[in-house]
């Protein structure tokens, strides 16, 4: 019997370039027909012969029709059902034989609706939709592919399961979004694939990862897996229901940084990174030892280049492989909060890698990043910037974005680079960029996308954290959008940390001529909600270690930091150090390495600088003079700013009850001061809390045994004073003893 196909139809279909395979390949009803029938068709490459299996289990089964030697099969069954349940067996041309569910008589995967948000780009969870995902379609197991790609003329999936050839499995177009989606039967968790678009133009596209893979094979190899990340059982309620209630502007927010391959490795196994699950129990551990309230993980998103530490993605839905599965990754969040520990992913919505596996150039046409390069490059990181104008790459971040608050209970997103998206003259010169239409630098799109963006996580996640590295003066970038703000709830002080960082490399003898490097923030502490960071940024690319940075020998480098490290905590603005800074790590941080936490076993200073910092936090979260009253001017005083000839500076920090404060000094040379006058507001005995000169440290163990008398002496405007004995580069914290736990 002749085909009822036209011969151009077959050879589309055999050589992978028909863009319509539901038109062709599964079951069809036949109009022109006499009798009701159906023609099943069959596209198998490399069978010899294929068998129609009917569904009823009793009907003799019946050979199909070879129509083209490549493995087109077709058969007419008499039949009125166009959706009837048959299946294939295929005999292969070595004889072997298998019995086979055919693709193409499985309806889509994807409703009528969630086609429509998709194309409005308001699909909250199009993770759920795109991507790969295990699922029953007509009582049939297997997994159902979706992918966006509207330029393309051929999507397929490729995979082990099918040699990897884009003939096999070609996808449905749905052309009103340009969404193709595909149910195999029979796959199973673990399949790797990829997608194989064809472009209008006909060139030759890299083999695609899937943008929301849930799952990638281990680097160097590039394959999307398929994943289930349903079933694991969490076992934080406690947490998340306290959570939803949390207002962290209130509370104290210690953020210990961590880059999980190079905070600590397995030298028993050959110096490999640990695994997550490894990492959970280790690093809970030390950050309750330590006092963290948080911890923040670099990138952990799947990347293909590990020196880029995480910050150039491929996997925007995918917990890097390298440190285990996705079930992993929520074991050690759920860890973490179990032990009370907060976990705060680094995320990179600014930028992507070139690598053509990845989104780039993705169905042969600029889809997620602008034509342009005036506007689609940034050229001083070699990647391209996504295209904020586009509701489904909006989508597709914006999804991401709750997906991890959602799916792995994260407690916050820092947005990695929110200068770069802010701006579209960002490191370029004149003539390399194009302005708004304005006339402006700004990037509009981008300031919808992020307002947008913060709006949803904290509609939809309340009592997380929105956290902005944001390097510019942008106004009320820390401000709700209801009154112009981007909507953050935190930015990161970039200006104090460069500030003292710059202060602090200064021989002391030349500070005084630089006092208002330790001033100067206050003067716009509150005009944001500050975190204050001690970030990996300044820890690589030859800037040296935080302790490097110090001026002076050994022991004023320790000195020098212990008293930074007191400013800080008595600063407003919530704390964030990196991971080596609490110790004392000498060497510039290095992501192929461990710390060196042998450090702590030479001498007193690494040991006295790492307990200095987890008696500061310990220190921080039992005063709420430290951290209630962060982001408003009446939890702050100075009580002497002046004193710029002795590189010293005071003030008061008060809670939300006024009359809970707290006393903060900081001398900043290694000359001791006698007799050191300061008023305070009260008299009565004033405990010293903490001095960063205490022998526990690695100091000299100056002081003023514990404790001073307010002496009803005026000074500085206040009614008592303390006399002080300040010790060589070294920071006090006093509370008036009453109510204090000494």
């Amino acid at each position: 019997m002749p085909s009822t196909l036209a011969a151009e139809v077959i050879e589309a279909i055999v050589r992978g370039a028909h863009g319509d395979p539901f038109a062709v390949l599964g079951p069809h009803e036949m109009h022109a027909a006499p009798e009701p029938c159906v023609v099943v068709r069959a596209f198998l490459p490399d069978a010899l012969e294929a068998t129609f299996v009917h569904p009823d289990g009793v009907s003799e089964d019946q050979p199909m029709e070879l129509v083209h030697p490549d493995g087109l099969f077709e058969i007419v069954v008499p039949t009125r059902d166009v959706l009837f349940p048959y299946r294939l067996r295929v005999m292969d041309r070595q004889g072997q034989g298998c019995e086979i569910e055919d693709p193409y008589r499985f309806p889509p995967t994807l409703s009528d609706y969630d086609l429509y948000l998709m194309g409005e780009g308001s699909h909250l969870r199009n993770y759920e939709k795109l991507g790969a995902h295990l699922m029953t379609l007509n009582g049939v197991s297997g997994v159902g592919f979706a992918v966006w790609a509207p330029n393309a003329k051929r999507v397929s999936v490729v995979g082990d399961f099918n040699k990897w050839d884009g003939r096999r499995h070609p996808m449905r177009n749905h052309p009103g979004n340009g969404i193709w989606d595909l149910f195999i039967p029979g796959l199973t968790e673990g399949a790797l694939y990829k997608f194989e678009i064809k472009s209008q133009s006909g060139e030759p596209l890299a083999l695609k990862a899937d943008p929301f893979a849930f799952a990638f094979e281990p680097p160097p190899r590039t394959a999307s897996r398929v994943f289930s990340i349903d079933a694991y059982q969490w076992g934080d309620t406690s947490w998340m229901e306290a959570r939803a209630h949390q207002n962290w502007l209130e509370r104290p927010v210690a953020i210990y940084e961590v880059h999980p391959g190079s905070w600590m490795r397995s030298p028993e196994e050959g110096h490999s990174c640990l695994t997550y699950r490894e990492l959970a129990h280790r690093l809970a551990d030390y950050a309750t030892e330590m006092g963290y309230t948080h911890v923040e993980l670099l990138p952990i998103t799947e990347h293909p280049f590990y020196g880029s530490w995480g910050y150039q993605t491929i996997g925007y839905f995918a917990p890097t492989c390298r440190y285990g599965t996705p079930t992993d990754f929520m074991y050690f969040v759920d860890y973490l909060h179990q032990r009370g520990i907060g976990v705060i992913l680094d995320w990179v919505p600014s930028h992507f890698p070139r690598d053509p596996h990845g989104l780039v150039y993705f169905d042969g046409t600029y889809l997620y990043e602008h034509e342009d390069p005036r506007k689609g490059e940034h050229r001083e990181w070699g990647t391209l910037t996504f295209n904020y104008g586009r509701k489904e790459v909006d989508n597709f971040l914006l999804g991401d974005a709750l997906f991890w608050l959602e799916r792995y209970h994260l407690d916050g997103l820092r947005v990695d680079a929110v200068a770069s998206m802010l701006y579209l003259d960002y490191s370029r010169k004149s003539g390399e960029w194009i302005p708004n239409i304005y006339g402006g630098n700004e990037n509009l799109e981008a300031v919808a996308f992020l307002r947008r963006f913060n709006e949803l996580v904290y509609e939809h996640h309340p009592g997380v954290m929105t956290i902005a590295e944001e390097s510019t003066a942008w106004p009320q970038v820390s401000r709700p959008t209801y009154v112009g703000g981007l909507g953050f709830g935190l930015k990161w002080n970039m200006g104090w940390m460069h500030d003292m960082l710059e202060y602090l490399a200064l021989d002391p003898i030349y500070r005084s001529h630089h006092h208002n490097n330790l001033t100067f923030g206050l003067l716009y502490a509150f005009s944001e909600n500050f975190v204050l960071p001690l970030s990996h940024d300044e820890m690589v690319h030859g800037k040296g270690s935080l302790l490097g940075k110090m001026s002076g020998d050994d022991w004023q480098k320790f000195a020098n930091l212990r008293c930074f490290y007191v400013f800080m905590y008595g600063h407003p603005g919530k704390k964030l150090l990196f991971m080596g800074g609490e110790f004392g790590q000498w060497r510039e941080w290095d992501h192929d390495r461990s710390l060196d936490w042998h450090l702590l076993t030479e001498g007193p200073y690494h040991q006295g600088l790492q307990r200095l910092v987890r008696d500061l936090n310990q220190l921080y979260q039992r005063l709420p003079a430290l951290y209630e009253v962060d982001c408003d001017p009446h939890g702050f005083e100075w009580i002497d700013c002046h004193d710029w000839q002795g590189s010293i500076v005071s003030f008061l920090r008060r809670a939300k009850d006024s009359d809970d404060f707290v006393v903060v000094i900081c001398n900043f040379t290694p000359v001791p001061r006698h007799d050191y006058r300061i008023g305070v507001p009260t008299g009565g005995y004033y405990a010293e809390l903490l001095n960063s000169d205490g022998a526990i440290y690695g100091g000299s163990n100056l002081g003023n045994g514990g404790g001073v008398e307010a002496e009803p002496i005026p000074e500085h405007g206040r009614p008592f004073s303390l006399l002080l004995t300040l010790p060589p580069l070294a920071g006090l914290i006093l509370k008036p003893a009453t109510g204090v736990a000494l």
